[in-house]
């Protein structure tokens, strides 16, 4: 009997080169936007889950990536991501009569520009408060997340004002 037998050479090639890509690409280094989740009363929490179930797909041609943690107060497109969050607390700024608003299909915006050239708005005269955060990566593409967005907010939360 021979113990010592000689093995043959194993090929790790593309096999072993692909697996590695896939397991460098699951890494816990993740990309996911981040977003905290606001805590509203149990009225505007409801409203913010049916503005979650009538969201679209896609906002400003982007992909819906929801932020981490999950919620359904929460949700998030492309990346680097247009960020909603519903049941926000009402801005300071929205008493200010120089305070910038837009309004945009039917929905009216408190407009706040930040200081890393990102966009805030905040709805207004509505019974929840929805806020949407666009990055300044994607401010050249002016309201057209709003424009995405109108219809939900509309469909879902009611015109009035927020407890």
């Amino acid at each position: 009997m021979n113990f010592f037998r000689r093995r043959r050479p194993v090929l790790a090639g593309p096999p072993v080169l692909a697996l590695l890509i896939t397991v460098a690409g699951c890494s816990s280094a993740d990309d996911a936007a981040r977003a905290a989740v606001p805590g509203p009363g149990t009225k505007v929490t409801e409203l913010c889950r049916k503005l979650d179930k009538a969201l679209p797909s896609k906002v400003d041609g982007q992909d819906r990536r929801d932020p981490t943690p999950a919620s359904a107060l929460t949700a998030g497109w492309g990346n680097p991501a247009i960020i909603l969050r519903c049941g926000v607390p009402r801005p300071a700024e929205m008493s200010d009569p120089e305070a910038d608003g837009v309004g945009v299909n039917g929905v009216g915006w408190l407009l706040q520009k930040q200081k890393d050239g990102s966009f805030r708005f905040t709805s207004t005269l509505r019974k929840g408060y929805v806020e949407v955060t666009i990055p300044a990566k994607r401010t050249g593409d002016g309201m057209a997340p709003l424009v995405d967005l109108a219809p939900a907010i509309k469909k879902a939360v009611p015109v009035g004002i927020a407890d």
